[in-house]
């Protein structure tokens, strides 16, 4: 039975996002490595929006917990995935599970990149916004000219787009009035575009300083969409995504193209099940955050027919 696995990005932090992990033996290695960058009281933190939006405990957040729930649920599992793919940050869990890297150096990145991001922003408030409904020649002719750009790319009519607040919150106006729907992102930086290309040098000058380890698994590169299983690959790819589009609904392609029997969202919230279900029905899917606890879930992922 295969399987593919989809590691979440910023955004999708809650606080009550699998209550169960801590207690779990099997993810204490990336909780502590978590706890070791945000304190043993980032739980307790969750409730706080300011915090949850910040870059640095965001990214360091969604990593380390992924990678924590991943330990749980791989605990179960006699066989890893046929191939992975992780959204904008999420992509560090996804090389990790593929075993480029362990835990700790993943949630260690997080927090490399996020401060390379959030140095590279410097002080023009930048952000994301989320636009669906409106086909994507369409959103083209609508602002035409305007300094912003596509930072991810989820379908023909879901697009979320990168550029300072000001410029966004014009925009939001003038597409929704065109009929589409827009949304603000909780992300305080222009993610996955031009302003953002310090960041990515200063972070491929940072994975080139790390060891890797070959990779036990495929992995479906944002930057391009692509499988990648070489290191040499993989390499410059992530460091790429932080000031190129996410071509996420390539990654989603290239799953399907693996032909497995079924995919699961590791990690909190639900976004990234949602996504796959809308392009790919045909292949059964769902996020941790369905079941109650991982080992129910890793029983549905190996089991026959599920």
């Amino acid at each position: 039975m295969s399987y593919a696995i989809l590691f979440p990005g910023q955004g999708s932090q809650h606080p009550d996002m699998l209550p169960w992990l801590e207690a779990d033996t099997s993810a204490a290695g990336p909780l502590q490595a978590l706890a070791q960058h945000l304190g043993t009281d980032w739980r307790a933190r969750l409730g706080d929006p300011d915090e949850l939006s910040r870059n640095r405990f965001a990214q360091v957040l969604i990593t380390g917990v992924s990678l924590a729930a991943w330990g749980a649920v791989s605990a179960h599992l006699a066989e890893g995935p046929a191939i992975v793919a992780g959204y904008s940050v999420g992509e560090l869990a996804a090389v990790a599970c593929a075993g480029a890297f362990d835990p700790a150096v993943a949630v260690a990145l997080a927090a490399q990149r996020a401060q390379a991001m959030d140095a590279a922003a410097g002080s023009v408030p930048g952000g994301l916004l989320s636009v669906s409904g409106l086909h994507q020649d369409s959103l083209a002719r609508q602002l035409a000219g305007w300094p912003l750009e596509v930072a991810i790319r989820i379908g023909p009519d879901h697009l979320i787009l990168a550029g300072s607040v000001a410029l966004l919150q014009q925009a939001e106006a003038l597409l929704a009035a065109a009929g589409g729907h827009c949304k603000p992102l909780p992300i305080r930086i222009a993610s996955h575009s031009s302003a953002l290309r310090a960041a990515a040098e200063s972070f491929a000058h940072t994975l080139a300083g790390i060891t890797w380890q070959p990779l036990r698994c495929a992995v479906a590169a944002n930057a391009s969409g692509a499988a990648l299983r070489r290191v040499e690959q993989m390499r410059p790819a992530l460091s790429q995504q932080i000031d190129h589009t996410v071509q996420w609904s390539s990654c989603l392609e290239t799953l399907a193209e693996r032909q497995v029997d079924r995919v699961i969202e590791i990690g909190p919230g639900r976004a990234l099940s949602a996504m796959w279900s809308r392009q790919h029905p045909q292949v059964p899917v769902r996020a941790l955050e369905d079941f109650r606890s991982p080992r129910v879930a890793a029983d549905w992922l190996m089991a026959p027919g599920a």
